[in-house]
């Protein structure tokens, strides 16, 4: 090099002096610049424009590949924040459960409706405008001296969380598994509404019983050992009988049933037309369940706005 030729410079940092070339477009850059390749140094520009062009990995059932469950944390952390608000405010389970139709009285006492108007009683309800219910009810739980059960009620049921929301998520990714687990307690939650309006039941069972169905699915799909999965079903239906004088039946049959029917569409959906079928399927068992509630506070002579 003569002493009138300059040192090469990074093309980011014209200051400061370089020998290293991109890989990728030939320019020259510094220490700060540089980025490990397949083949030499690539400038940060170039590994941006490559990292577009990469495919990104997808689940069994097409989803983006999540490393964490981090859909399955957030929905537990929910339900326990819930829970201690319900400590703090013992009306949350009123205020929040899947009531369907009912009466609040002066003192702010829940009473059942039956369809008489009392003076000084204020109507409330999925019926009267209260739709939020059908999915807060899934966050709600009893309270530690509620009916012998008490905080056993979330303990189990975030237990069931953790053991079937990780590998469900990870078959799924986020979305689908968050789509399969909302539309399972919408679906526990309008069960019950059409039965028997004047319950208010609450816990996150719907959607527990949708993720146990979806995981015989998945499993059956993927052809797997059915063993595990045949035991949690059994489990399940055990529960669904024993838990008709105790708990919401109608919640946990209303939640199997549409959480294996959301698992089904996101299992067998061809993959070719996956995303459309999937998104497809989700869409309509949403939009059934909506118009089921419409007859039904129809039927009740509410509103839902």
């Amino acid at each position: 090099m003569t002493a009138t030729q300059e040192a090469p410079a990074c093309y980011r940092h014209p200051k400061r002096e370089t020998y290293v070339r991109c890989s990728r477009c030939d320019r020259y850059i510094c220490p700060d610049c540089m980025r490990t390749a397949a083949v030499g140094q690539q400038c940060v520009e170039c590994v941006r424009e490559g990292n577009k062009t990469v495919r990104q990995g997808r689940t069994v059932f097409g989803g983006t590949v999540s490393v964490t469950p981090w859909v399955t944390y957030v929905l537990t952390a929910v339900s326990v924040l819930v829970y201690l608000g319900e400590l703090a405010k013992p009306d949350l389970v009123d205020k929040l459960g899947s009531l369907g139709i009912g009466l609040v009285g002066p003192d702010g006492d829940l009473f059942v409706a039956d369809g008489t108007a009392y003076a000084g009683f204020e109507s409330v309800g999925v019926a009267h405008g209260e739709w939020y219910r059908l999915i807060t009810s899934a966050f709600v739980h009893l309270p530690p001296t509620e009916g012998g059960f008490g905080i056993l009620h979330i303990v189990f049921n975030m237990w069931w969380l953790w053991r079937l929301g990780r590998p469900a998520e990870e078959m799924l990714g986020r979305w689908r598994f968050l789509a399969l687990y909302l539309l399972s307690a919408l679906g526990g939650s309008v069960l019950g509404y059409l039965i028997d309006p004047g319950m208010n039941a609450v816990g996150a069972s719907g959607a527990i019983f949708g993720l146990t169905a979806a995981y015989w699915v998945f499993m059956r799909r993927l052809g797997h050992r059915m063993d595990e999965a045949n035991r949690l079903v059994v489990l399940a239906l055990i529960w669904l009988v024993v838990s008709a004088g105790i708990a919401s039946w109608q919640g946990h049959l209303g939640g199997l049933l549409a959480g294996g029917a959301v698992a089904l569409a996101f299992a067998y959906a061809p993959r070719d037309r996956r995303l459309l079928v999937q998104a497809g399927a989700a869409a309509a068992v949403f939009v059934l369940l909506v118009v089921l509630v419409v007859v039904k506070t129809g039927e009740l002579g509410g509103t839902l706005l």
